[in-house]
């Protein structure tokens, strides 16, 4: 059974940081791509990185350039997410998906198949 499961979600001050893991498990092949999205509730489900699996090429929205850095451990088979300078506007639920197939666009939400739960990222003025 495939699985993503998030961890390292939590409370901090604005300034702090934060790294969010994604521990993947029951791929029989690597994804094609791998992202952080986060929601905040009544909005749309926003990109903020993702990462090639193979090549290890990494693309970030404009909000996280210069403060997140997303990487990952292909022999834990782990995704992480640091998280740097936090602002409270970095307030939301953060999601980990992976994209199997080459078809499509990893910047786009749709395009992925498999997600974790989320966890909460919290940061308070």
């Amino acid at each position: 059974q495939v699985q993503l499961v998030e961890s390292g979600g939590g409370s901090v001050q604005a300034g702090g940081s934060l790294t969010l893991s994604c521990a993947a498990s029951g791929f029989t092949y690597s994804p094609y791509c791998m992202a952080w999205f986060r929601q905040v509730p009544g909005k749309q489900r926003e990109r903020v990185a993702f990462i090639y699996v193979g090549d290890g090429n990494l693309y970030y929205t404009d909000f996280a350039r210069g403060r997140f850095t997303i990487s990952q451990d292909s022999a834990k088979n782990t995704l992480y997410l640091q998280m740097n300078s936090l602002k409270p506007e970095d307030t939301a639920k953060y999601y980990c998906a992976a994209r199997m197939t080459a078809y499509g666009s990893c910047r786009d939400a749709i395009s992925y198949g498999t997600w974790g739960q989320g966890t909460q990222v919290t940061v308070s003025s």
